[in-house]
């Protein structure tokens, strides 16, 4: 557990084309003078992704030195979830689990856009990699990036359209 807090590197996001409009605006200017939960909670769009990074117990390493490459899930990626989903992750008992959710959004160290190359796999911090297409666009795995390179003091987010799952 603590080498997983430890190497947490990168989050997902996801966000419908409704929802690329409103985030665009809350990191717009940003001069990055926030780590990567303060920059995601500076957004409306991700309450669901900083309640669970908070019910993990992950805020603090994820305010840590980094660097991280977060792919953040927005809230409508998480609303897509079948129903119950975040409620029975959130829930105490099921720590374990949301700390593999989350972890396997994260990748260690600061990967900006123009890192990416097609059929890339990059391991996450819950050990599992995830797989680069660039296709059709950025997608990672089946989940497709709408906002790429929000910088942060301590990583970048790319915000993803949805919620990864690690192989459990």
């Amino acid at each position: 557990m603590l080498v997983r807090a430890t190497a947490l590197a990168l989050t997902t996001a996801l966000a419908t084309v409704p929802a690329v409009t409103a985030v665009t605006p809350a990191f717009a200017g940003s001069h990055m003078a926030k780590d990567v939960v303060d920059t995601a909670a500076a957004s409306e769009d991700f309450e669901t992704l900083v309640a669970a990074v908070q019910a993990a117990g992950l805020v603090e390493t994820l305010k840590g030195d980094g660097p991280f490459t977060i792919f953040a899930p927005t809230d409508a990626a998480f609303e897509a979830l079948p129903a119950g989903t975040v409620e029975e992750l959130l829930k105490p008992e099921n720590k374990d689990k949301l700390v593999e959710i989350l972890t396997y959004h994260v990748v260690p160290g600061k990967v900006m856009s123009t890192d990416l190359s097609d059929d890339m796999a990059a391991a996450t911090v819950e050990g599992e990699e995830i797989m680069i297409d660039l296709d059709n666009g950025v997608m990672v795995n089946d989940a497709t990036v709408v906002q790429a390179d929000i910088e942060a003091d301590n990583g970048v987010i790319h915000v993803i359209d949805k919620v990864l799952m690690p192989s459990m």
